[in-house]
């Protein structure tokens, strides 16, 4: 179990808030799969509070989601207060997470996401800020610094337990790292043992056996995967069962993995429509894809499809020429 504030998730796997990933089609399956925490996709505070359509689809959360932690990110206290309490009395989210991670220039131009890392007084008076103007828990995700002259992720935790945060999630690179390198599981540990509210350790978590690593090296309240479950949320599973009776499921089948997608690409119809879908779903069928004998070779057929129909068509074929290979090959 992971205990954050009042929310109860009943496993320490916890899935990142991917952008462009974490909607409620892909959500969902997570959840399905037994996921204990699914975090949304970090939403502008300032589009919030312009009541930016696209923004407010964003903040939908489904009843069977939960529970479920809603991402926020800004630069400025003021305009974050507001984004959180709007969320507080508008959703049915359960836990608001802030950014403090995200490493991308545009964002952190505007001092978002990881720009936040530099100062541990500024984080501590908005967390404080934050907490107090709403009735969920905050929480915040952070990176371990801004680079290696500044790594403040100490400080920063203590600022965000000093400031009435609820649990803080930790990813083990540095802003100017990116997604390269290696993620520093030394420092996560030094959170682990600097602060008394949960940690969520966060970075190369690719295998079960890597989650349990993890817990076992940093002492960490729970887990965060990422870009693991991208087209494979069976790694969430299997992470699950794996913490949680030593036991390692199986891979999933091909005819599984596509069964899984075209659910995925069903619900992201319902969700945007299907024009929108069959795009979107191009780069989540190179995930779910990835590791198949031939999956390469349909990847460039699919990237050109626009109808749902067809798209569906094109696995349910693929799927059929595996098996008919594996018939022969008997």
């Amino acid at each position: 179990m992971l205990q954050i504030g009042n929310v109860t998730a009943p496993n320490k796997v916890v899935l990142a808030p991917m952008a462009g990933v974490c909607n409620p089609a892909f959500r969902l399956i997570a959840k399905e799969f037994g996921c204990g925490l699914v975090c949304a996709e970090m939403v502008s505070d300032k589009a919030i509070l312009h009541g930016n359509h696209r923004t407010m689809e964003m903040l939908f959360v489904d009843e069977r989601e939960k529970p479920l932690s809603l991402q926020i990110f800004g630069g400025d206290t003021e305009t974050l207060v507001e984004a959180a309490k709007y969320v507080d009395e508008h959703t049915n989210a359960d836990i608001i997470d802030i950014n403090m991670g995200c490493p991308v220039p545009k964002i952190t131009k505007c001092d978002a996401g990881a720009r936040w890392l530099l100062d541990p007084g500024k984080i501590e008076q908005m967390v404080s800020t934050v907490s107090k103007a709403v009735s969920k828990p905050v929480t915040v995700k952070m990176r371990i610094g801004w680079d290696d002259e500044h790594v403040y992720a100490v400080q920063n935790a203590k600022a965000v337990e000093n400031g009435g945060g609820a649990a803080v999630a930790v990813h083990g690179r540095t802003r100017v790292q990116m997604y390269t390198g290696q993620a520093n599981w030394d420092i996560i540990k030094e959170v682990k043992s600097s602060v008394s509210i949960p940690v969520i350790g966060n970075g190369d978590v690719f295998t079960p056996e890597d989650a349990k690593r993890m817990l076992d090296h940093t002492g960490v309240d729970g887990v965060m995967i990422g870009r693991a479950a991208l087209g494979n949320p069976w790694m969430l599973y299997r992470t699950i069962q794996y913490l949680t009776n030593g036991e390692l499921p199986p891979e999933p089948s091909p005819q599984e993995k596509i069964r899984i997608a075209i659910l995925h690409l069903d619900r992201l119809t319902a969700l945007k429509g299907e024009s929108v879908a069959v795009k979107e779903m191009r780069k989540h069928l190179a995930w779910y894809l990835k590791g198949l004998h031939g999956g390469a070779r349909i990847k460039d057929a699919i990237m050109e499809q626009t109808k749902r129909d067809a798209m569906v068509e094109l696995l349910n074929d693929f799927v059929q020429s595996l098996e008919d290979r594996a018939a022969t090959v008997q």
